[in-house]
């Protein structure tokens, strides 16, 4: 295994894969920024380096600071956690280039599933359904009203090197087409600095169902089930759980072994995840793949009982995965509640500032993944996630009682935080009765007169 691991992250990730590092006897280096000097991972990491003012782009973005951290550091493998350089397939390639492991898949793997045209071409070679839409990159508005008018409306615009909801723009008809595909490049531009974008059918009352995969060095690829993330906003997830209330065992058999094919037909090593659109009827389309670990890999690690980090610092380090398909069991049901530092009642506006009180639930079947504490100043600099709450139990409705409970007890005060907003949503008949599809938010926000963005 390594002897020291540089964690190019900050936050609630960065201590999961600190505590996951000093179970497994690794030390670990912490990065951070000025910002976040007062930071838990700052605080319980072996050693720490200052590398930059508080901006992500002068700090967590550089990796030139961060690769001078490494060698001041003298680590033997980087792990990028999720968001900054996670997915960057050049801060790979450097990894590579200076002899470091980079805790991930490899750089190619990582340019061509990152590319959303690319793929999905992968995952035509793999047999994997795809919605239908452009063949690739759509040139010019002219091109894309011919495409989208052949597909039929609603349709979706979309930026190739896109994620996060930026560069996406639902268009209902000819009319407006012009309008939203100009937008989309223009976000696309400003957000990713490419403005390339591509048309796909809109998949009408989808869920958004995602498969964990693991994959290792030696031919081994296997899935842990899937997650569901209908539940979001603006295209980000609010809630998550696993297994889906909506898959019944042949439609998850037949999930799980397209994301596995697509998996070992771009070779890939260690935790990724495989993004579908599952529509009313349980046909299901693959939307894109996220290379790296994701927030919600808790749910899957929970219903399981595999630690995905620990699996992916095993696999990286060239141990193979332990386990086969077959000795995967879901005998559990867990939900997450992401709590983020934001104002519902306000447009869910950003609340940086300092938490004069914080207390997290406890009792059986709850997790709590957070890096703040009481006196903790939250910076405006990074996204809002503060924690994220974790109900775990023998059944849906035992996890969904247990999470409204705990979020009953979680007490933070000084700043806004989306708990009460998430204690809503446990309550409400249609989520407690899993009738979810990824417009539950804005439909839930209506009834309850909550803002919903």
């Amino acid at each position: 295994m390594f002897d020291k691991i540089l964690i190019a992250n900050r936050g609630e990730i960065a201590l999961r894969i600190m505590r996951a590092c000093r179970e497994l006897g690794m030390k670990t280096l912490a990065i951070y920024s000025e910002a976040d000097e007062q930071s838990l991972h700052v605080q319980f990491a072996d050693e720490a380096i200052c590398i930059g003012r508080a901006p992500a782009s002068e700090s967590y973005l550089r990796a030139d600071r961060i690769f001078s951290a490494a060698e001041l550091g003298n680590v033997d493998a980087i792990h990028p956690g999720y968001g900054f350089l996670s997915e960057n397939a050049m801060f790979a390639e450097q990894c590579r280039d200076c002899k470091i492991n980079f805790i991930g898949p490899r750089p190619e793997v990582i340019r061509q599933m990152g590319d959303k045209a690319c793929a999905k071409e992968m995952a035509k070679k793999a047999k994997v359904p795809i919605v239908p839409g452009s063949e690739g990159v759509v040139e010019n508005e002219n091109e894309g009203l011919t495409i989208a008018e052949s597909i039929g409306f609603p349709i979706i615009i979309k930026a190739v090197a896109g994620g996060g909801g930026k560069g996406m723009r639902l268009v209902n008809n000819s009319v407006s087409f012009s309008k939203e595909f100009n937008i989309a490049r223009t976000e696309a531009e400003k957000n990713f600095a490419n403005g390339a974008v591509y048309i796909e059918k809109f998949v009408e009352e989808p869920r958004h169902i995602e498969i964990q995969i693991v994959g290792d060095k030696h031919g081994k690829v296997l899935h842990l089930g899937e997650r569901d993330c209908s539940v979001q906003r603006r295209y980000q997830k609010i809630i998550e759980e696993a297994p889906s209330r909506f898959l019944d065992n042949g439609l998850r058999e037949k999930m799980g072994d397209a994301a596995v094919r697509l998996a070992k037909q771009c070779g890939y090593e260690n935790a990724g995840t495989i993004e579908f659109l599952v529509d009313k009827n349980g046909n299901f389309y693959f939307m894109e793949m996220n290379t790296r670990i994701q927030v919600e890999h808790g749910v899957t690690e929970e219903v399981t009982g595999i630690d995905l980090i620990d699996l992916q610092l095993r696999i990286a380090a060239g141990e193979k995965i332990p386990f086969d398909q077959k000795h995967i069991k879901f005998t559990k049901h867990a939900i997450e509640c992401r709590i983020n530092a934001e104002n519902p009642e306000n447009n869910f506006a950003p609340c940086p500032g300092e938490i004069t009180l914080y207390y997290a639930p406890g009792g059986n079947g709850i997790r709590v993944d957070s890096h703040v504490y009481g006196g903790y100043k939250i910076p405006q600099y990074y996204d809002s996630m503060i924690g994220k709450l974790i109900a775990t139990g023998n059944s849906r409705e035992v996890a969904m009682n247990r999470m409204n409970r705990a979020l009953g007890e979680y007490i933070i005060r000084g700043v806004s935080t989306t708990i009460p907003f998430a204690k809503a949503i446990m309550s409400d008949i249609d989520f407690r009765a899993g009738n979810v599809t990824t417009k539950f938010i804005e439909e839930f926000a209506k009834r309850n007169k909550h803002g919903a963005g």
